[in-house]
Parts: structure tokens; sequence; C-alpha cells
């Protein structure tokens, strides 16, 4: 329900950014997160569950307009050799904020007054993005006069067909929709791998998706520094490499489990090999982090920018496709 408004709705919501001047399109898409999270916020407190999943969709849709919103921004204010630093820190700032944000949720919901504390924070995060808000400079509309296309079907197919034209930012968005695949993989297989395959309870997760982000993070910022302030995208297929190497060593690299019952942090840390375990998932972040930055920095760099917003819409469509992919191939194999 959270992916499916990305199919839906990107390629109207890519319209409309191209057609709008940007900072008023993100004030008005923070506004109404706060209105979805107003009603989140009494449906926790009122334990309305079916509420609670029509609001997931509605942050999805939320989300699908935003995407387009942020990356197109960015070539607006920034120089060709900035590019790279200023998707770094989107990129890092993203991982870090989900990382943040499940484990507060997890710790938040567990309180005796959790539902009421999830609810409080719901609203307080979503008022705070307003008021970032506020603060972005004006960013003219490169395409005002954009008729929109509310056939959601027949501007997706347009969407795809635009982007298929040029073959680097094909490629280049080709290439960030399996690294969706392979990081939704790996995201959502983390917990059953650490319970069923190194005996770890919820700190090794947590321990491990923290590490697994922190290494996202640094890879991301670290583009901008092998990359010499350019678009390089000669860190791809070294990401690639790397993200294959290291995902190798995690298959090989399993501990020795000596206890039938799942051990916690100290305990893991203790056993033979988990030092391995922890080395590769760090390096798989960051060789991740090395791979996704330039293709995002060169889709800003070789698109029209009177389409930008539409070729990012496009991109997301593939990229919830791929993440619903990597769950039916998990699904099949598991």
């Amino acid at each position: 329900l959270f992916i499916l408004p990305f199919f839906l709705f990107s390629a109207t919501a890519g319209q409309l950014i191209d057609k709008t001047e940007k900072s008023l399109s993100m004030r008005r898409i923070k506004m109404l997160e706060i209105f979805i999270m107003l009603c989140a916020a009494w449906a926790f407190s009122a334990g309305e569950l079916y509420l609670l999943i029509a609001l997931l969709f509605l942050m999805g849709a939320q989300s699908s307009l935003f995407g387009p919103a942020k990356y197109s921004y960015i070539p607006q204010h920034l120089a060709d050799n900035e590019l790279i630093a200023g998707n770094a820190l989107v990129q890092m700032g993203t991982f870090v904020a989900i990382l943040i944000g499940t484990m507060a949720g997890g710790l938040l919901i567990a309180h005796e007054q959790g539902r009421q504390l999830v609810a409080v924070v719901l609203v307080v995060i979503a008022g705070a993005g307003y008021l970032a808000s506020r603060f972005i400079p004006v960013t003219p509309s490169p395409c005002p006069e954009l008729k929109i296309n509310w056939n959601i079907f027949t501007e997706t197919g347009r969407n795809i067909a635009f982007i298929y034209k040029n073959r680097t930012v094909f490629l280049s968005v080709l290439g960030i929709s399996w690294f969706w695949f392979l990081g939704a993989t790996y995201l959502v297989q983390l917990p059953n791998y650490t319970r069923l395959t190194l005996g770890g309870n919820e700190q090794v997760v947590t321990m491990l998706l923290t590490l697994f982000t922190v290494g996202i993070g640094s890879g991301s910022l670290l583009c901008n520094w092998l990359s010499g302030q350019k678009v390089e995208i000669g860190l791809v297929p070294f990401g690639s490499i790397g993200l294959t190497v290291f995902g190798i060593d995690l298959f090989l690299a399993k501990p020795v489990l000596d206890n039938a019952e799942l051990i916690g942090l100290a305990s893991f840390l203790q056993q033979q090999g988990s030092i391995r375990v922890i080395a590769d998932v760090v390096l798989i972040g960051v060789f991740g982090g090395f791979y996704i930055v330039p293709l995002f920095a060169l889709v800003q760099q070789r698109s029209d920018a009177q389409h930008l917003s539409r070729v990012i819409a496009g991109n997301n469509i593939l990229n919830a496709l791929l993440m619903v992919l990597s769950a039916i191939m998990a699904i099949v194999l598991l």
C-alpha cells in the first residue's frame, strides 16, 4: 500500500512539479503531510487500524509528490561540480532519517503510553518539516505553460518513453532501480537473516541496520572526495564490484552458532566470525553509496531541465516496480 501510490501518482506528480514554482510545491506537500499526520495521531490514539492503513497509502502518495520536487530542485541551485556533494548529502540524510525513524518508532511504541507518544512525535516532525520548507529559496518553474495530462496510464507510458529516448538517462534510471531492488532485499531480509542465520535477537538486528545505514551515508559522502567534485561515473562500476564481492562474502561469513536461543549483542560480538559479518554489512553500504550517488547526479545533469521532474517521476515508477519484484523474488526463494 505504501509503494502503490508511486505507480498511480508519480506521472501526475512529475507534471505538477515541472509546472509549479518548486518552493511553493514543497511547502504545499509539507502542509499535506501535517494534515495526514494529524489524522494518524488521532488514529493511533483511538486504535483505528484500518484508518492507519489508509493513511499509510496517503503517506505513499505524499512521498510520490515530494521525490520529484526534491531531486529536480538540486540542479537548479547547484553547479555541475556541486551535484555529487548535493546528492550525497540528500542520500545520507534520507537513509539516516529512515534509520532514526525506524528505531524511534520501535522504542516509543513499546512504552506504556506508546501510541500517544508516537502520535505526538509524528505531528511534531511533520511541523518541523513544514518550518524547514519555509527556508527553501524560490525556484522558478522550468515549464509553467505545461498542460497537465490527468490520465495516469497514458502519462506513465509517456514518462517511460521519454526517458527511453535518452540512452544515458535511461541506463542510469535502470541502474538506480536495480540498486533499490538490491537494497530493498537487504533491508527487508536483514531481520530474518539475523534471527535464522546469525542466531541474533533484536539488538543484533538494530546494530546491523545501523551499520548498513551508516555505511551508505559514509559512502555517499566519500563520493564527493573520490570524484574530485565532478560527476564521476567510474565510481558506479567500482560500487557494483564492491556490492558483489562483499555480498558474496556475507554469504560465506557465517558465524559458528553455539546456542539454540537467540543471543544479544554482547554475545554475538564474541562469536567467531561476527566481525567479518559486521565488516561485510558496512562495506555493502559504503559501496552502495559509491554506486547510487553518481547515477542520480548523472540523471540530473543529462536530463532536459524542462522535463526533469517527470524524469524523476518515471525513475520513481521503475524503482517501485523493482522493489515489488524484490519482494516477490524473496517470497518465491524463501
